[in-house]
């Protein structure tokens, strides 16, 4: 796997004739939303087929697999744009196999919401060990907030792939609630009533197992948060299912992250999910979301507490649109795509930057749509800053990671992941 960053004067036909591939496939492969209008410091990721094959008549994914030797969802992997279409055609070219070695195996967790478009849910699977699906919502007297995600179970089931069900302890399904928690803790009564509707829940939508997710406990909730933990995770392991535990630095209410001490939760707990500072927020300031460095801060840290099989390193898909001078809940900020970003820094005629510490690309440009001249400045996520947080995985020996969220399918990142890892099934 090559990472390519655009340079002046480049074009796609130019970059197609330096690694001698057809243009087409590295449109194709990297779902490019600006073939003829490249953007200075844009990444291409270059992938060179080891084996390909023509597509015969008679052909389905299903019979090339078994000729050979691959599964079905391999061959997807290694050819999304077939995954919705109905039918393969003769004298079609199929990727087999990438010449690139592969680093070792890794699974992949990806978090969505129910309302996720379903083509992007069918080109994402494939990719995909765990499903998490966001979330069930918990009120202080144990019961769950029901969402509608029976057709996504049975999507993700068709693909091989792990449902997940998620709660949230809030009180609206959005926002964590130190009280609903506090409520909960402070009762053995109302764990057991929760664990008891967790596992109906379990049972009657047909996941495979529960991610729990909580924020800004009360440190005075620590031990009984781990107790509950204990007993969620004997109960639902009894009857088959797994528990995984998201653990952020507001976990806990704390002034540093490195007075957290996850030690207890990592024993109880089948897998933990790590996600660092910036992780799904939306407010300031402006900086990387989850760069690099704080990254390897908060593994050097964690690995201690936890055993690092255990762990998948969270990973976000999606950065923000910051509107300038940032003023706190004053200023408008705007989640953003890596092919929002593209696509933005297009229109604005925006040069991409990288920063080396951070290991994410940005740009700054100016907003005149009101008439008055707003600076913004944008960071996000390309192939370069993927393929650094994803070679934690092998580097601390990490189970897998876990990508939020797959609401939009971001083509270089499966690239990256599928051309260097084999990626786990456990159905």
């Amino acid at each position: 796997m090559i990472i390519h960053v655009v340079q002046p004067l480049e074009t796609i036909q130019s970059i197609a004739t330096k690694y001698n591939l057809p243009v087409n496939k590295i449109i194709l492969d990297n779902e490019l939303p600006n073939p003829n209008n490249l953007v200075l410091g844009q990444t291409i990721v270059i992938l060179y087929p080891k084996e390909i094959y023509t597509v015969q008549d008679g052909d389905s994914i299903i019979s090339i697999a078994n000729n050979f030797g691959v599964s079905p969802m391999q061959l997807l992997r290694n050819n999304p744009s077939l995954i919705n279409r109905e039918f393969i055609y003769p004298g079609e070219t199929i990727v087999i196999s990438f010449v690139d070695e592969k680093i070792g195996p890794i699974a992949t967790n990806g978090y969505t919401y129910p309302f996720i478009d379903k083509d992007v849910l069918r080109k994402t699977l494939p990719f995909l060990t765990y499903l998490t699906i966001f979330a069930y919502g918990v009120t202080k007297d144990g019961n769950l907030l029901d969402i509608n995600d029976s057709e996504i179970i049975q999507m993700t089931k068709d693909f091989g792939v792990a449902p997940i069900m998620l709660i949230t302890l809030t009180t609206n399904q959005s926002l964590f609630s130190s009280d609903v928690t506090h409520s909960i803790l402070s009762s053995r009564e109302k764990q057991e009533f929760l664990i008891d509707n967790i596992l109906n829940m379990l049972k009657t939508k047909g996941y495979y197992g529960l991610n729990i997710d909580s924020g800004y406990l009360l440190l005075e909730d620590k031990d009984p948060f781990v107790n509950f933990l204990t007993l969620l995770t004997t109960r639902l392991n009894s009857e088959g299912f797994i528990v995984i535990c998201t653990l952020t630095p507001q976990t806990f209410i704390v002034s540093d992250f490195k007075e957290l001490d996850f030690t207890s939760i990592g024993r109880v707990v089948n897998r933990v999910i790590l996600l660092s500072y910036e992780w799904g927020f939306s407010f300031g300031p402006p900086l990387s979301v989850t760069s690099y460095d704080l990254v390897r801060q908060f593994l050097d840290e964690a690995i201690i507490q936890i055993s690092p099989d255990k762990i998948f390193l969270g990973i976000p898909s999606i950065g923000y649109n910051w509107q300038l001078p940032y003023i706190e809940n004053v200023s408008k900020v705007y989640s953003v795509s890596n092919r929002a970003a593209i696509n933005l820094a297009v229109e604005v005629g925006a040069t991409i930057f990288f920063d080396e510490l951070l290991q994410a690309p940005h740009f700054h440009y100016f907003d005149d749509s009101t008439g008055v001249s707003v600076p913004h400045i944008v960071w996000f996520k390309d192939a370069r800053s993927i393929n650094s947080l994803v070679k934690f995985v092998p580097d601390y020996g990490l189970y897998g990671v876990g990508i939020w969220n797959i609401m939009s399918f971001f083509a270089q990142m499966w690239l990256v992941i599928n051309s260097q890892y084999e990626i786990i099934s456990v159905l």
